[in-house]
């Protein structure tokens, strides 16, 4: 009984507590009294904020008692702010009216004609980190006219320099993308993450980026080049953050569905709800795509679903909980011949081989106000993943016998926790940032492969009655980390970067290597620790409000994966002073916008890729040759990037009943090669020693430009793009006859046009339609050397897709 009576005290003062606190609504209008949807509301100095909804309206509920000041706040307008104290449980009523104000480069974004342009740029300092002196993009994926539903990443990254891609994954389950002359297998030169969490199986030993967020719920990608390394750690290609759609702050419930269909069978349904009820908000989506592929054998199938949860304990702590799954199923084309590509690029010897890659990430995340100068936020997080395959893996020009296939299976398991904190100070008149952080990483990769499979037609990963894994390893990476970097604000025009970042690495690897006439051959364990720094600087100066001149210098590393570390032979030898590849990335740059009609960037880059990591031969102490793997030699890349996006409609009339008209340019020139890189082949039984120097880097063109014209008309748009890229060579040798199994050779030039377009009909109806590769070019971007090949991996020829949509 008395515990019912505590029990019922307690409700009692929750209720009264409740009962005594506050409510607010109002209305944001312009000087024209017209209302401004999209605005930002927040009670300055505490973690509370919600969005204007599409008439200008707002409201925020469960305010305890105090003081405060509510923002509003609008790219192009300045702010407007009131004062305001909660002492009742009566909602009280505000209507504030925002003032047009001049675009400068301290606002997220400098758009043309407001927001309807899909490339923008960081500020100096937001999220618990610092961007100031850096080249970084954001692409707002929302604005852009593209095949979202199937992560299109030729439209997608149009507008961002550099990015180089590998365009054989149709389905869209996976992105390969590389900038300066880098691999673009996996994205494994980037550090992928989402949300600023990983969800990569282990970016110390194995980064490549098996999941890929469906791009209809993903609102921008923000990309940092390699000056990324000082705060993020390893990878020369910088950061690639997926920023997900958040909450509805505008409204207590929201519903968008998304249902597009396509050629070859292409279907998919996007179904998003989300947010805003007093201090809880929240958003979870579910994506089914599927389809036949443009080539034969290959059909896909995927299940993503994604929940976040956030909720303000208090007017300083945000405390979220996040989760993300995916499913796949994907039957896997293989590579071609040249011969058979030239013959139908769309056909396909290998009807045998799937692929999957399940993936779960929690993450749970809390942010801190200790004060207006002094921020904290904290994220834990994890991956359970798996990739698995089973096929026939013999050179292209082999038939499938028809036989037991190969089962190879990965199990991943990450755990890992950030803590991050910004802190704004005053010295000599002026103001300054410090941001700092701490990381920890666990990852195990449990690795099984050779493994004996059915000799069937669909996926299955079983093994047969008593088969094994001929090889199964165990791989563990342990990171800790701790990173400082300042902002030094010197003048109102110029400002300084200078950091700092402490890495310590433990790799262990054993297990079994090969099973030999029944007799197994196990890998010697190991292990390898690695201390070492990074510093970097940087620095902006502005030339006018909205134009700046920026440069950075940071070093970079690439660790040691597990690929390097596991020899494929028992006779090769791993160096056991194999160390980290190291370097470092230079940017200079003048970048802004002029007026609100035209925006740009343009720099020259240079990165130094040393202690790169190679296999050459040995003749050993026993007389015999080895394949010794060990830190070889350098490569550079260098060059320009560009980007201008133009608005003559906007310079000449200002404004136009009759729409817009936008123009963007992509440009780059990229000298990937490499410097003393010692080689060496067998002949005869005797070793050749060779050198790659001056040879082009793998994988890099040499030339990529993209072209784009957008007219929008009120809530109709539609979009022209044309990617223009030059050729490659598939191995470090540049080969260009091709080898019989199509593995070396040149990969040529290309070129490539999309069209695309979006209508919003009334409040509520979405259309979109467009056609990818307009003139049906057959083309390919990669010769794959294994899964999923090997051989030539066509890109796909032209394909369509209709998207219609309903928002409530």
């Amino acid at each position: 009984m008395r515990s019912i009576w505590c029990f019922a005290l307690m409700f009692f003062i929750q209720v009264n507590v409740f009962a005594q606190r506050g409510a607010i609504k109002g209305t944001v209008k312009d000087e024209n009294n017209e209302p401004v949807a999209g605005a930002a509301i927040v009670l300055e100095g505490t973690v509370r904020g919600v969005q204007t909804d599409a008439v200008g309206n707002f409201q925020m509920r469960d305010i305890p008692k105090g003081n405060y000041i509510l923002k509003a706040s609008m790219l192009g307008y300045k702010d407007a702010k009131v004062s305001f104290v909660v002492d009742a449980a009566e909602p009280q009523t505000f209507d504030l009216v925002l003032v047009e104000d001049l675009l400068t480069l301290d606002a997220f974004e400098f758009s043309v004609s407001r927001g309807i342009m899909g490339q923008e740029r960081l500020p100096e300092v937001d999220k618990f980190r610092i961007n100031a002196g850096k080249k970084t993009e954001v692409i707002r994926v929302t604005e852009i006219n593209a095949n979202l539903a199937m992560n299109n990443s030729r439209q997608i990254f149009a507008r961002t320099p550099g990015i180089s891609i590998w365009e054989n994954d149709g389905s869209g389950i996976q992105l390969g993308v590389a900038s300066r002359g880098l691999n673009p297998n996996r994205s494994w030169e980037f550090n992928v993450r989402m949300n600023g969490y990983d969800i990569t199986p282990d970016p110390m030993g194995y980064p490549e980026a098996y999941f890929t967020p469906p791009m209809e719920v993903v609102e921008q990608i923000e990309i940092i080049r390699g000056a990324s390394s000082l705060q993020y750690g390893s990878q020369f290609g910088g950061l690639m953050n997926f920023v997900m759609r958040k909450p509805d702050k505008s409204t207590r419930f929201t519903f968008e569905t998304l249902n597009t269909v396509g050629n070859d069978g292409m279907f998919s349904t996007f179904n998003y709800l989300g947010g805003t009820e007093g201090k809880w908000s929240y958003t979870a989506y579910y994506q089914k795509r599927r389809g036949n592929g443009w080539r034969e054998n290959g059909f896909f199938d995927t299940d993503h679903a994604h929940v976040e949860v956030n909720y303000a304990a208090s007017n300083r702590l945000l405390l979220g909980v996040e989760m993300t799954y995916m499913n796949t199923e994907s039957q896997q084309p293989g590579g071609l011949t040249d011969e058979q590509f030239a013959q139908n690029a769309r056909q396909s010897t290998r009807a045998r081989n799937w692929f999957s890659t399940p993936w779960f990430i929690p993450a749970v995340t809390a942010e801190y106000l200790l004060s207006e100068q002094t921020k904290f936020s904290w994220k834990a997080f994890g991956t359970f993943a798996e990739r698995n395959s089973i096929g026939f893996m013999n050179p292209i020009f082999e038939e499938d016998p028809m036989g037991n296939r190969q089962i190879d299976r990965d199990f991943y398991t990450t755990y890992g926790s950030e803590l991050r904190m910004t802190h704004d100070y005053g010295l000599f008149g002026k103001s300054h940032t410090l941001a700092a952080g701490l990381r920890y990483f666990n990852g195990f990769i449990d690795r099984r492969q050779f493994g004996e499979g059915d000799n069937g037609t669909r996926m299955n990963f079983d093994l047969i009655d008593g088969g094994i894994y001929r090889r199964e390893l165990e791989f563990t990476n342990i990171n800790h980390a701790a990173f400082v970097e300042n902002v030094f604000r010197f003048s109102d025009r110029f400002l300084a970067t200078a950091g700092v970042r402490f890495e310590r690495i433990f790799s262990n690897m054993e297990g079994l290597f090969n099973v030999v006439n029944d007799s197994e051959v196990f890998l010697l364990p190991q292990q390898t620790t690695r201390n070492f720094l990074l510093f970097g600087v940087g620095a902006e100066y502005k030339v006018t409000n909205s134009t700046e001149f920026y440069t950075n210098f940071s070093e970079a590393y690439r660790p040691v994966l597990i690929s390097d570390l596991t020899p494929p032979a028992t006779t090769d030898i791993i160096d056991p002073n194999l160390q980290d590849s190291r370097g470092f990335n230079f940017d200079f740059g003048y970048r802004g916008a002029i007026q609100n009609w035209m925006k740009f960037d343009v720099g020259y880059f240079y990165l130094n890729y040393a202690d790169r990591i190679g296999t050459i031969a040995q003749l050993g102490p026993d007389g015999r040759i080895n394949q010794f793997r060990t830190n070889l030699g350098t490569s550079v890349s260098q060059g320009f990037e560009g980007y201008v996006e133009f608005d003559p409609v906007t310079a000449l009339a200002k404004t136009s009943r009759f729409g817009y008209v936008h123009m963007f340019a992509s440009l780059a020139f990229v000298d990937a090669r490499y410097r003393d890189f010692p080689v060496t082949t067998v002949s005869n039984g005797e070793i050749v020693q060779g050198n790659l120097n001056g040879n082009r880097v793998e994988n890099a063109p040499r030339r990529i430009n993209r072209y784009g014209v957008t007219y929008r008309y009120n809530k109709y748009s539609v979009t022209w793009q044309l990617s223009d890229i030059g050729d490659a060579f598939a191995d470090a040798s540049n080969t260009v006859t091709p080898n019989a199994a199509a593995t070396v050779g040149l990969i040529p030039a290309y070129r490539v046009q999309d069209i695309s377009g979006s209508a919003n009909i009334g409040r509520n109806f979405i259309l979109r339609a467009g056609i990818n590769n307009l003139l049906n070019e057959m083309y390919f971007t990669r010769r794959a050397g294994g899964y999923p090949g090997p051989g030539i991996m066509p890109a796909d020829g032209r394909t369509f897709f209709i998207t219609a949509g309903l928002k409530l």
